[in-house]
Formats: C-alpha cells, sequence, structure tokens
C-alpha cells in the first residue's frame, strides 16, 4: 500500500478508485496512519472512529467490486467539524456542555456525503461552540498550525483545516459565521468555500446565528471543493433558510483560465490596514489572473465599513439567543473568551440589532449594483500575519493589532450579506500561507471557483508544504 494515499485529492483518488486500483480500505489506513502519527501534536480531532471507518471502507471496496460505484466521493475519507450531527455519535460543539450530547439524526450535509459514499474519519476539534477565529479549545485541546506549530491554526473550524493540511483526511466539512471557514483555510495553505446563504442545509447543524450561518468544504484543491459542494448542496425542506434549488454541477463546468471575466478590486477597505507583505502577495496573485486572461477593474463600495458594527450586532446577539439559559444557569461552564463574548451579546438592543440589519439591507442592495459591472471581487482573505498560539495580537507591518478584529474584518461583508466566498492559497510570508478570497455574487459559486481554480493552477506556494508537525 502507497503510505501517501491520504495526501492525493479527491479528483486524483476518485479515479484510482473507480478503475480499482486502489481501495477504499487503503485509502482510509492511510489518513487514519497519519492521525495515530501526527494527531497528538495537532490535536485536529476530538473523536477519530477508526474501526468504523475502516468498515465503511470495505462497504465501499464491495459495493464498487459489485459494480455500484456512487461517485467521486465514494470511499473518500473525510473530517467533519463537531458541530455536525452524525446520528448516534457523540457531537460537543467543542464543549464542556455538550460533552455527552448524542444526536438521533444526521445532518441533511451527513445524509447526503453517506448518500454519495464518503467515510467519516472522526470529528474535528473547534473552537467552543464556533465562537472564535482559533481553535484554543479549553476542553478539547488547542490546535495547532501543521506549518508552525507555535501559530494558531485559525478558527473556528480549525480541526477541519489542519487535518486537510497535514493528510489526516482528504477532505473536510466546517461550518462559517463570521469566517470559520475561510479564516483557517487561508492559515493552514488549503482551500476553503463558504456557499451562498441557503445553499447547503443547516439542518443538524448546532446554530451559532442563524441569518449567518453557513456550512461547506475544507479540502486540498479547488476542484475538490466544487466535487464536495456538488454532493451537499441542494434543497432541504427541514432547514427555513434553505433555498429551493436543485444540488450544483460546478466540479463539471470548471474552468482553467479567466477570459471574460472581470475582477473587481476594491482597495479603500479590503487593502486598508493590511500588512504590506500580504497585500504584495495578493496583488501579485491579480497580476497572475490578469495574465490568465481576466481584465482587473477598480471599484468602490462606500458601505463596507459599517461591515464590522452590523455583523458584531447581528452574530452576537443571535448566538447569545441561543446559549441565554446556558449562559444563566451554567455560566462556568464556558470557556473565558466565550462566556465574554455571550456576555456581550447580550447587550446590544432591539434598536441596535434592527440598525444593524438596515445596514446590512442597504450593504446588498449596493454590492449587488457593483456586481452589475464585475464578476467577482478579490481581496486578502486576512489582513495580518499569522498569530501565534494563545495570543491576543497580531502583527500588521511591525505593530500589534487586535487578532481577532483582524481576522474577522475582511471576511465580514460575505458572512454579513450570505454571498459565496472562496480562500485559496496565493503565497507564503514568513514561510506561512498567505489567503485570498474571491467573493461572488450571491449563487455564483462557479465564478469564484472558477477563478479560483485559475489561480491555483500556477501553483502560487510552489513545491512548498507543511512540515512542522512531521518532526
Amino acid at each position: 500500500m502507497r503510505s501517501d494515499l491520504a495526501a492525493l485529492s479527491v479528483a486524483e483518488l476518485s479515479v484510482l478508485i473507480a478503475s480499482r486500483d486502489v481501495s477504499p480500505v487503503d485509502v482510509v489506513s492511510s489518513a487514519l496512519a497519519a492521525v495515530q502519527r501526527h494527531d497528538e501534536k495537532l490535536k485536529a480531532y476530538i473523536d477519530v472512529y477508526g474501526d468504523d471507518a475502516l468498515d465503511s471502507a470495505k462497504r465501499a471496496e464491495s459495493e464498487i467490486a459489485a459494480g455500484h460505484y456512487r461517485g467521486s466521493l465514494h470511499g473518500i475519507p473525510m473530517a467533519i467539524k463537531d458541530n455536525i450531527y452524525i446520528a448516534n455519535r457523540r457531537t460537543t460543539m467543542g464543549s464542556k456542555i455538550h460533552a455527552n450530547f448524542v444526536p438521533s439524526s444526521d445532518a441533511g450535509v451527513i445524509s447526503r456525503l453517506t448518500g454519495a459514499g464518503a467515510v467519516f474519519l472522526g470529528k474535528a476539534n473547534m473552537h467552543e461552540y464556533a465562537l472564535g477565529g482559533t481553535t484554543d479549545n479549553p476542553h478539547w485541546g488547542t490546535c495547532r498550525n501543521p506549518w508552525d506549530l507555535s501559530k494558531t491554526p485559525g478558527g473556528s473550524s480549525g480541526g477541519s483545516a489542519a487535518a486537510i493540511a497535514s493528510n489526516m483526511a482528504v477532505a473536510a466539512l466546517g461550518s462559517d459565521t463570521s469566517g470559520s471557514i475561510r479564516i483557517p483555510a487561508a492559515i493552514c495553505g488549503v482551500v476553503g468555500l463558504k456557499p451562498t446563504y441557503g445553499r447547503v442545509s443547516r439542518f443538524g447543524v448546532f446554530p451559532e446565528a442563524w441569518t449567518l450561518d453557513h456550512v461547506g468544504p475544507i479540502t486540498r484543491t479547488v476542484r475538490d471543493a466544487a466535487l464536495v459542494l456538488d454532493a451537499i448542496s441542494g434543497h432541504d425542506p427541514r432547514d427555513p433558510g434553505s433555498l429551493e434549488l436543485p444540488p450544483t454541477l460546478t466540479a463539471k463546468s470548471l474552468r482553467d483560465g479567466c477570459e471574460g471575466l472581470v475582477i473587481g478590486v476594491e482597495e479603500d477597505f479590503y487593502f486598508a490596514d493590511v500588512d504590506d507583505a500580504v497585500a504584495q502577495s495578493v496583488w501579485d496573485s491579480i497580476d497572475t489572473l490578469r495574465h490568465r486572461g481576466a481584465t482587473v477593474q477598480a471599484v468602490s463600495i462606500s458601505g463596507l465599513g459599517h461591515t464590522e458594527f452590523a455583523l458584531t450586532v447581528i452574530d452576537t446577539s443571535e448566538t447569545s439567543t441561543v446559549h441565554h439559559a446556558n449562559l444563566r444557569d451554567r455560566p462556568e461552564d464556558f470557556g473565558d473568551d466565550v462566556r465574554l463574548l455571550l456576555e456581550c451579546g447580550e447587550l446590544p438592543s432591539a434598536v441596535d440589532y434592527l440598525q444593524a440589519q438596515q445596514i446590512r439591507r442597504q450593504l446588498r442592495r449596493e454590492v449587488h449594483r457593483t456586481f452589475a459591472d464585475v464578476d467577482v471581487l478579490v481581496a486578502p482573505t486576512l489582513g495580518s500575519r499569522t498569530p501565534a498560539v494563545g495570543a491576543s495580537t497580531a502583527l500588521v507591518n511591525g505593530q500589534q493589532v487586535n487578532a481577532i478584529d483582524s481576522m474577522i474584518r475582511l471576511v465580514g461583508p460575505a458572512s454579513l450579506l450570505g454571498l459565496p466566498c472562496l480562500s485559496v492559497p496565493c503565497g507564503l510570508v514568513d514561510g506561512l500561507p498567505v489567503g485570498m478570497q474571491i467573493i461572488g455574487p450571491a449563487l455564483g459559486e462557479q465564478k469564484v471557483l472558477d477563478v479560483g481554480n485559475a489561480l491555483e493552477l500556477t501553483r502560487p506556494l510552489g513545491t512548498h508544504r507543511p512540515t512542522a508537525y512531521l518532526g
């Protein structure tokens, strides 16, 4: 058996599995071996399913041998963020309060992945209740960055991103309310997609903020993100926010170039207070996309400066509503940072909340007008250099800034407006990955994936791969 099977992409493995040149058992065994070797350092998983994952792989092998190949995810080992329910499996939400919670039914996305033949390796570590931009978890262990163990992997889906970067899974699911897929994807040098709000079911996913929550893939390549999106998207009547649309077909239509596409660049917001080295990496990638056929156009969106207020008020208000009873009755069971956030979320008034919703409505109209002139917007995913584990600050041009504010600020608009947004690696600073985000109009997943794929094919990270976890 090749020891590096779990380092291959979904697209590569699916060809080998479908032709029976590679067994799903060997792929899953490769991923589990990596977990055994490296997860003590990385803390990417809360639960690992081990023997059950191998049993699922054996079933997949038998089905394929019998001529019942289900598609690209059949036999592919996946990590699932631990706020997504799997029936009869512990789902902790990264918390003490839900440490022994066992759901009786699958989340909508789990049902779809089961139908596609995916194999669940286990539950990925996360920031407690998804309420943070790191995965410094006081209950289940601090997740670390495979590129540098002293650095955060980002959050709140840090375990999912760290698992992909270290070959402890071939694909993963995360959730994203204020950047929780895109932040760790950028920091760990992998691909993270937040789809359009309502494109993917949230049924059976523990809520953070009802009007902001999304579920999406974290993968090694853009094509893999498209394959997972196509498997998990589609209408689910059990989710009141679910759009009445069929599953996407993005992988089949994925383009290699940018001919005919117009890329918008909004400098006043997206490149303000951004580290110069990070910004230069993104500008270099924009230039690469221009050489691959894109037209680059400057745009101005004046309302973006109000995003932070609106997103903070809506997110914290809705989150504190979810946790109100436990915050009242057992506050000591929350981690210190999460308890403080929930207490702050009880402070906004109804006036604040409704003003935030008005800002959201006005900004949605302004951004919609912008997309009449451009196909996508491109910007840095994060404005700072990667913070250390446990650090409250990060560096921007040698100055200390609030780490969480810097992480959330640039990903905020796509969160607030529910727009599809893809983070892809675009270079290295200090030997650590830099992420570029590609934002599309509502239901514009195909465009953001096309642009991301065009950049990825130029190999912006070269041959650099994370190795800190190997020592």
